[in-house]
């Protein structure tokens, strides 16, 4: 008999990139995330569960004006998942008024997730107005445990009445940042308000990342990402570029969080979290992205050894 049971090594060959899955990526829009809600500790624990799911987390709305809600966050997460360790990266408040200005926070765990590179996109002037009510904080992730190994995270939070335009300027920063950084694995996330009126269909030809075959939409039009039982919108999305970063996606990885349904919240409790569900998807692990030589030639010996072996002795005890 093998050291290693013959079985599982076949069962390991045959399932190939589907053996080892688990880096998650987050985005959630937390609804005016900021003193008042960092100090609710029924809050905090369910966004603490929510956040530690994942390898990188986007947080979206966080009006942290004062900046100690995002370092309570991260000491109760430190504190609620000793085994791992967790850090973050900001952007600066962003919005056209003073009195209203939003940050883009990338939660990430430093075991699997190392930042590269960050960039804030300039304010820049489309026509009579900004581009974007909040400029993308882009940032060049390195995951070596996948299979994609690095990859770029453009978030936005559009305004939903300028979303078609804001959703169409992505491309422009996309542009940008692939010339920069000279990488094609990029990933668009956040809360669009691509549905329920905001985004209509017919103007989503004017739309190039929805016009332009190389993006890939993983959330559909069906799909609902907000908390209410009364609305039934896919706000929310994920958007991804690059082939080699298609096929590291987990397949039917894709969709929102119901945390009310798996923490058993009310939906007014969930309410109080957020209006939104989290999106969210996985990427295979690399460790089976390539079968090393001595794998599959150990897979063809335990094979033989299966059939000259291990099947006749069991089909003795019948």
């Amino acid at each position: 008999m093998y050291p290693i049971s013959c079985l599982t090594i076949f069962v390991v060959s045959i399932m190939g990139p589907w053996a080892s899955s688990g880096f998650k990526i987050c985005a959630f829009n937390v609804q005016s995330f900021g003193e008042s809600k960092s100090s609710n500790p029924r809050i905090m624990h369910t966004l603490v569960r929510i956040v530690s799911r994942c390898d990188i987390c986007l947080l979206q709305e966080v009006r942290d004006h004062k900046k100690k809600a995002i370092p309570l966050l991260m000491t109760a997460l430190n504190r609620y998942d000793s085994g791992h360790s967790y850090d973050y990266v900001a952007s600066e408040r962003l919005g056209r008024t003073p009195t209203y200005q939003e940050q883009y926070v990338f939660v990430y765990k430093t075991e699997t997730v190392k930042v590269l590179e960050t960039y804030q996109y300039p304010d820049t002037q489309k026509g009579d107005e900004d581009a974007f009510s909040r400029e993308p904080f882009v940032v060049l992730f390195e995951a070596p445990k996948t299979e994609v190994g690095k990859f770029v995270l453009i978030p936005q939070h559009t305004t939903p009445s300028n979303a078609t335009k804001e959703l169409d300027e992505l491309y422009d920063v996309f542009t940008e940042v692939t010339k920069m950084w000279r990488i094609q694995n990029v990933m668009f996330l956040g809360d669009f308000n691509a549905a329920c009126g905001y985004v209509a269909k017919k103007n989503r030809k004017n739309i190039r990342l929805f016009s332009n075959p190389p993006f890939l939409w993983l959330i559909d039009d069906k799909t609902d990402t907000t908390v209410k039982e009364s609305t039934d919108c896919a706000y929310d999305r994920i958007v991804v570029h690059g082939e080699s970063f298609a096929r590291a996606v987990v397949p039917r990885s894709a969709g929102p969080f119901n945390f009310a349904q798996k923490f058993r919240l009310s939906e007014a409790d969930a309410l109080d979290v957020s209006d939104h569900y989290p999106v969210e998807v996985d990427l295979k692990s690399g460790a089976v992205n390539l079968q090393p030589s001595w794998l599959s030639l150990l897979t063809v010996t335990c094979i033989l050894h299966l059939v000259l072996y291990e099947i006749p002795s069991l089909s003795a005890w019948k």
